[in-house]
Order: structure tokens, then C-alpha cells, then sequence
């Protein structure tokens, strides 16, 4: 924090026009500052020494070095809260999800086609408060270069952790799974998801995240994930071995179908600042499925899901809240355990075992 108490900023990118949106965007809110930019990393590895930036925004494609390269050395040297700033198209969208599992905390789409300056400067100054109040470690830039992904799943680890253990067949043939995430929420869910197995009952996910990002972030998932990932789209059916993602700047309800479930995918006004809404999808379910339920909260800032989960264990659903340690921020735990909302606080390490364990007990 500066002397006056805001949050510094330094923005990295090599296009002078997007340096000063951001800057404009960014000293709109009277509690953040830019005390910075720098057009490459060189300049702007001077710069974080001098400035001593509470929070890094940072380009993908730049000259002299790329943004991942830069991020790997920031996290291994002097690690901070870094938001990726990218484009949308696909190879950007990818290397911008490499950047999340090498430490960085947000991800931002650039305005341009479906994004526009206002949705940035309306979601800019939030992720920057999320990313300044983020647990941040340089472990995961020790980390292997990113290889590309197999052709084929994953098999699922062999040691998944201490609850995995519960038998995972004759499930409640109505059973769902309901998942809510934020900052940090990318790299939690891929824990989460590796560690179920491929015949878990169907899995619903809101993660907030930009449109584009989001299909680019099922993709990855559905390539090392035991069961099927895919992004949601409208009248999906939910089912085993099957886990849905809200689209970016879509809702994703749950909806009783003759065959069972399916999800509906529908624009509407943001709910606690989001779309996706976690709370609208968690409403949801409780409405059509709750005591078949199985609700997970993950890291993430701010309340969204908090009023859903108070309602799906009201409802006769099982919930479960990761904990604060294994946060990258506790914000969205934090509110629904607040509330009287969540049954079970866990670490990440033990929120597939957890849910398993709960599927176990309410099986037929």
C-alpha cells in the first residue's frame, strides 16, 4: 500500500493506447493508484524494484520478452498479485490459462469485439482489490514448463488425498453437483475435478471468468480431467461423468427436465457484481434439486454464493467450504460460513474427498 493508503498498481503492456485505458480505468476508483507503466518487462522489472507495486497487470504479447516468461520470473524473484490482461483470441485465451496455473491470480479480457471499455472499467478495479488481498507464492513458477496437453484424459492420481477413498458407485441417481469459484477458482476446480472420478454424478461450475476464457478453460479441463468438461450451453444435460461451465457473461441455472436435469443458459442483469452469478446458479439448484445436492465453495473474493448455499443447505443439501489457508483469497467462504451456510470447512486437498464422502452418505 502506498502512504496514503491506496493500492499501487503498475501496468505492463507494450501498447501505449491500452496502457493509458487502463490507467484511466484504474485511477477512476479513489482507493487504487497507478503509480506506474511499462511498455516491456525489462522496464518494468526496474520498475517493481523502485515502485514496490501492490498489484501487477500484465500483457501476454510483448517485445524484448512475453508476458509468460516475465510471469515466471516475477513469481520465482519478487512473487506479487499479477491480472493477466489478454486478448481473446485462442491462443492467447491459452497461454493466458497457463499463466493462472503459474501463479497468476485474474485474468482480463482486453476490450475489443464482446468486451467492452465499460465492462473493463466496471470489473477492473474489483479483480484489483481481489489480486492486492490474494495469498501469493512463487511455488508453482518452480514448476516444469507448460508441455502441451495429451490427446487423451488423464488417468486420475493415485493418491488424491484422504477422504478419496469412500466408494464412488450406486450414487443417488438424481445426485448433483454444484461448484462455485472466483479468484483463484481456476486453478482450485482443476484440483477438484482431477480427483473425481469419471462416473461422478453431473457437476454444475460457475467460475467467474471473461467470455471466451471460459470455453478456453473447459478445453483444458475436459484434456486432463477424468470425466467430460465442456462450457455450458443452453439445454445441456447433466449428467455422470459430465461437468458444466457457465459461459463468461452468461447465467447457468439448473432446470428439471423430463430426462432429469438440464442447465439453462441466459443473460440477465450481474448478480453481486458478476455474470455468471454463483448465487443464481446455486439458487437453482436448490429450487429443483436440493436434497440430491452436493455444493462446494471455493476461493474467491466477495459474497457471491453465500445467499445461494445458506439456501441449498436450508433446503437439505449438503455443503462444503474451502478454507481459509488453501484460499488464494477467502472472501466467498468466508461470507457463506459467515451466514450458517456451509457444513463442512476443508482444504482443498479434501474438497473431492469431502465430496465424495457426501454423495456417499446420501446415496440410495
Amino acid at each position: 500500500m502506498s502512504e496514503t493508503g491506496k493500492i499501487k498498481v503498475l501496468v505492463v503492456d507494450d501498447s501505449a493506447i491500452v496502457r493509458k485505458l487502463l490507467t484511466d480505468a484504474i485511477s477512476a476508483d479513489p482507493e487504487i493508484e497507478v503509480v506506474g507503466t511499462a511498455p516491456d518487462p525489462y522496464i518494468a522489472r526496474d520498475k517493481i524494484l523502485a515502485l514496490k507495486p501492490d498489484v501487477l497487470t500484465l500483457d501476454i504479447e510483448m517485445p524484448r520478452m512475453d508476458g509468460l516468461t516475465f510471469l515466471k520470473k516475477v513469481m520465482q524473484y519478487h512473487p506479487l498479485p499479477v491480472i493477466i490482461i489478454s486478448s481473446l483470441g485462442q491462443a492467447s485465451c491459452q497461454i493466458a490459462l497457463d499463466a493462472l496455473r503459474l501463479g497468476a491470480v485474474e485474468v482480463l479480457a482486453k476490450p475489443g469485439g464482446p468486451y467492452s471499455v465499460g465492462e473493463l472499467r466496471a470489473n477492473l478495479s474489483s479483480k484489483i482489490r481481489a489480486a492486492a488481498a490474494a495469498r501469493i507464492s512463487g511455488a508453482r513458477a518452480q514448476q516444469q514448463p507448460v508441455q502441451a496437453a495429451a490427446p487423451t484424459q488423464a488417468p486420475r492420481p493415485a493418491t488424491p488425498g484422504p477422504e478419496i477413498a469412500v466408494a464412488a458407485r450406486h450414487f443417488d441417481s438424481q445426485a448433483v453437483i454444484a461448484i462455485g469459484a472466483s479468484t483463484g477458482g481456476t486453478e482450485a476446480l482443476k484440483e477438484v475435478l482431477m480427483h473425481l472420478p469419471a462416473d461422478t454424478p453431473g457437476i454444475v461450475i460457475t467460475q467467474h471468468i471473461p467470455p471466451v476464457f471460459s470455453r478456453a478453460f473447459a478445453s483444458r479441463l475436459n484434456e486432463i480431467c477424468p470425466m467430460e468438461v465442456k462450457e455450458a450451453a443452453d439445454g445441456d444435460v447433466v449428467a455422470p461423468g459430465r461437468a458444466l461451465i457457465a459461459p463468461g457473461n452468461f447465467h447457468m441455472l439448473l432446470r428439471k427436465s423430463a430426462d432429469g436435469y438440464r442447465v439453462q443458459v441466459k443473460d440477465g442483469p450481474q448478480v453481486c457484481y458478476q455474470r455468471p452469478s454463483v448465487d443464481v446458479m446455486f439458487s437453482s439448484v436448490a429450487d429443483v434439486a436440493a436434497p440430491h445436492t452436493v455444493a462446494a465453495i471455493l476461493t474467491g473474493m466477495g459474497a457471491d454464493g453465500a445467499q445461494g448455499m445458506l439456501k441449498l443447505k436450508r433446503s437439505g443439501a449438503a455443503t462444503i467450504a474451502q478454507d481459509e489457508a488453501s484460499c488464494v483469497v477467502f472472501g466467498m467462504p468466508r461470507e457463506a460460513i459467515r451466514l450458517g451456510g456451509v457444513d463442512r470447512v476443508v482444504p482443498l486437498s479434501h474438497v473431492a474427498g469431502a465430496i465424495l464422502s457426501q454423495l456417499h452418505a446420501v446415496r440410495t
